[in-house]
């Protein structure tokens, strides 16, 4: 059998004050799964927990991102997380503070004929 790809799902998430792209992308990544309920595993006989999650997200400073942090958002099974320069970040006007958007896209696949 191969992993085949399901479900695609996309989010956006955001630090608003702070400038922490980890709590952006958690934030995406939330957005992006928390609006669905799959039910596909199941319909093919398997378990949640058989689910594996391709993890994209685009932030700026992509490397501050505490990867780790965002996999422990995923609910059922295993993933992996990639994380690319992308998002936007927006300096407020004394420039003393920035706001930090980041976007997500979970591919979920299953292992199946």
């Amino acid at each position: 059998m191969a992993l085949r790809r399901m479900v695609m799902e996309i989010g956006m998430g955001t630090d608003i004050r702070g400038g922490d792209p980890t709590k952006a992308a958690v934030r995406a990544l939330r957005d992006a799964l928390w609006h669905n309920a799959l039910t596909v595993a199941g319909a093919l006989g398997q378990p949640a927990d058989a689910m594996h999650v391709d993890v994209t997200i685009g932030v700026p400073m992509p490397e501050r991102v505490d990867r780790e942090a965002v996999l422990a958002e995923l609910p059922h099974g295993s993933g992996t997380v990639n994380v690319i320069e992308g998002g936007l970040a927006v300096p407020n006007e004394a420039g003393t503070d920035v706001t930090l958007i980041a976007h997500a896209a979970a591919v979920v696949r299953l292992d199946v004929p």
